[in-house]
């Protein structure tokens, strides 16, 4: 359990309720639930710049990281077609992957093919069900994909100022806005019972609020004197008690008591606010196919880690379909801006390539 780790550590809760959210972030999960030690653990393994356990900022944007992929690939010969949906892999009559078709009609042919959307995705849509073993898919079917992530991004005339450490007459942004900033955090309990609130489909009503502002460390983000904030928060289920949907008002209404909160640490954060952007987990999962809204394609919980991720026998990127690869979040290690499923996944498909 987590909450053990921290308490054999730490004696301040409020310190030990921080480093809590990096153990239940992304996940259905409380800092109470077996296993979330090591959602903690990933998130702080791998270094930036020689920095063990540090995390960054993209310039330009989390669309910088994705635009400087595709230069790489580019400058090697690769053909990018972005805006071109996948309709399902190409199969031979052996069942050999032949390439994948295109919702145009348009074929691409390929001895092989890697697949960076989700496993659900991948094997349950884009190929039929009846190339793939029956104990596969409905293990593929059984991965626990439930979300509690709702990401607010906020467009802000002034940089917040916080109760705990007010900013500079001059506005000038202070050391604490270049961090992460956990709000709704003082003790392991609230984040519990956040939690307890959303497993019986209500959003929580003091919600955890992961707040970072980009824009300080990197102001082409936004107009002079104006800032872009990032709210990262939990517990929202995907589907509200009493089989109530996601619509405007819901959305509007637990986005607002997101803000009450940030009012509460910040006075006058509402009133700085020109725009907001609410993206609840079934938004997440229309918009970017994270099935069930869940930023790792699944959860990261022991029974769907290591050699069973995505499935037992099929943790080694290779699929049930001889030259299909899955390379993405719901492969191995998981999820995470790090890029080791895709580069593992790109080293077999090699050595696999000079057997063909």
């Amino acid at each position: 359990l987590l909450g053990q780790i921290l308490d054999h550590w730490f004696e301040s809760e409020p310190l030990k309720a921080t480093l809590a959210t990096d153990a239940v972030i992304g996940a259905m999960a409380s800092p109470h639930t077996p296993g979330s030690g090591y959602v903690l653990l990933h998130h702080v393994m791998g270094e930036l710049d020689g920095r063990r356990g540090a995390w960054g900022y993209v310039a330009g944007g989390m669309g910088a990281l994705s635009q400087a992929i595709a230069h790489a690939a580019t400058a090697r010969g690769a053909h990018i077609f972005a805006e071109k949906a996948v309709c399902r892999v190409l199969l031979g009559r052996d069942g050999q992957t032949q390439g994948v078709v295109l919702q145009d009609g348009t074929e691409v042919r390929s001895k092989q093919v890697l697949s960076n959307a989700s496993p659900q995705i991948t094997f349950l849509e884009l190929i039929p069900q009846e190339q793939l073993p029956k104990d596969f898919v409905q293990r593929i079917r059984q991965v626990d994909t439930r979300s509690p992530v709702t990401k607010i991004n906020v467009a802000v005339d002034r940089l917040p100022s916080f109760l705990a450490a007010p900013n500079a007459r001059d506005g000038q942004p202070l050391p604490h806005h270049q961090c992460s900033i956990h709000l709704n955090c003082e003790d392991t309990h609230l984040l519990h019972r956040a939690f307890t609130e959303a497993t019986h489909g209500h959003p929580s009503s003091r919600p955890m609020i992961e707040l970072c502002i980009p824009s300080v460390l990197d102001p082409g983000l936004a107009p002079q004197g104006c800032h872009v904030v990032s709210l990262f928060t939990q517990y929202t289920p995907s589907m509200l008690a009493g089989g109530q949907s996601w619509d405007e008002e819901t959305r509007n209404a637990y986005a607002d008591t997101v803000f009450d909160c940030i009012e509460d640490y910040a006075p006058g954060f509402k009133a700085s606010v020109i725009g907001r952007d609410i993206l609840t987990p079934p938004d997440l999962e229309r918009i970017f196919g994270l099935p069930g809204g869940n930023i790792f394609h699944g959860g990261m919980s022991l029974d769907q880690l290591y050699f069973a991720r995505p499935a037992p026998f099929y943790s080694g990127y290779q699929s049930p379909v001889p030259g299909l690869y899955l390379c993405g979040s719901g492969a191995h290690p998981g999820g995470g801006v790090m890029g080791a499923a895709g580069r593992n996944a790109a080293q077999v498909a090699i050595k696999d390539f000079r057997h063909l």
